[in-house]
């Protein structure tokens, strides 16, 4: 579904004349570059699992079937390397079956562990919504603190770990909408569209010829070499404050003028929307070349990071009021801040 945001902040021009692209910047132009030997169109399905892989959250991608998201986090997971599984979420599968149990051994009379399919670096959660609330409750404890128990031990999932699951929003029959405290897991919810009549055309031309292969062009090292890098991105406070009070507003509509929307958020976003939002603007500053965070930066994530985070109404719904709807507004409402210029801050060759 459209949704007419509202204006982006200009960006300055001293500020364009005055940026220099970053090395890790052009790191992660060689996996965008891969994964589109694949992928038609989705740059912003690609560019947010980039953010996603720099800011070491996890992304869930909504979409109808057919339209490549199980393809795109493959290639990206090709293009990455280290350890990759991939899970088809189906109505019987239980807990052990995602995250490993204890095996009796009838040999040695003892029991081993058998870890499961979560312990990976990349794991692709193939619609995710098929499966109870048991199994996706699985997951919470994982992607959340990174670790797994198991019969009352303790074990750590590699470094990176990252979870990418899809999900299909238009059936009802046989799948099971995510509890409130698994969504609020990920880091960013991404809808995908159908492509334009131009994108559709080469990627039938594509799919019925002989597909590229996609190179490997970063280790998991490399990787954690470049979340370090960007988690010295430097963010203004005052960016820090827009960012709380954007999620503030959905908690209290009232507090900033907006009275309208109060009858429609059953529970706005929690602190965990301010810190991730903040996360990702990082990241995604760190994908456009720079070591400093825009306003821009901010307010391209906002949709991403809070979308999945807000509990609407009945009478939202019935309104045909959603979450980005919500959203929209509130940023209409608040003020962009006006940072001061950052300095220009030198590159390492």
């Amino acid at each position: 579904m459209s949704v007419n945001m509202p204006p982006a902040p200009p960006l300055p021009t001293e500020i364009k004349k005055m940026e220099v692209k970053h090395p890790s910047a052009a790191k992660m132009e060689q996996v965008l570059f891969e994964v589109k030997k694949m992928i038609v169109g989705q740059d912003h399905l690609l560019e947010r699992l980039v953010v996603a892989l720099l800011a070491r959250g996890h992304i869930l991608v909504e979409g109808v079937p057919g339209l490549a998201k199980t393809l795109a986090i493959k290639s990206l997971a090709d293009s990455i390397g280290g350890d990759f599984k991939r899970i088809q979420f189906t109505p019987d599968l239980v807990p052990a079956d995602l995250v490993g149990t204890r095996i009796y051994n009838q040999k040695t009379g003892e029991f081993n562990t058998s870890l499961g399919p979560v312990f990976t670096n990349l794991l692709l959660a193939d619609e995710i919504n098929r499966a109870p609330a048991k199994v996706q409750s699985a997951l919470l404890e994982v992607m959340q603190e990174r670790q797994v128990t198991i019969g009352g031990t303790t074990y750590k999932v590699p470094n990176p770990f990252l979870v990418m699951a899809t999900q299909n929003p238009i059936e009802t029959e046989g799948t099971y909408p995510l509890p409130e405290a698994q969504v609020d897991r990920f880091m960013m919810k991404v809808l995908v569209g159908y492509p334009t009549d131009r994108e559709e055309f080469v990627i039938v031309e594509r799919m019925v010829g002989a597909l590229m292969p996609i190179t490997k062009v970063l280790t998991p090292e490399d990787l954690l070499a470049l979340q370090r890098e960007t988690d010295k991105c430097y963010v203004d406070p005052a960016l820090i404050e827009y960012a709380v009070r954007i999620v503030t507003a959905t908690r209290e509509p009232k507090k900033y003028q907006l009275p309208d929307l109060q009858k429609y958020i059953a529970f706005g976003a929690s602190p965990r929307a301010s810190i991730n939002l903040i996360l990702t603007a990082r990241a995604l500053a760190m994908v456009r070349g720079r070591q400093y965070v825009l306003p821009q930066d901010v307010f391209d994530m906002v949709l991403d990071v809070l979308r999945h985070r807000m509990v609407l109404t009945y009478e939202a719904l019935s309104d045909g009021i959603t979450s980005d709807k919500i959203i929209v507004k509130v940023m209409d409402k608040i003020p962009i801040p006006v940072i001061p210029q950052p300095e220009r801050i030198p590159v390492n060759a």
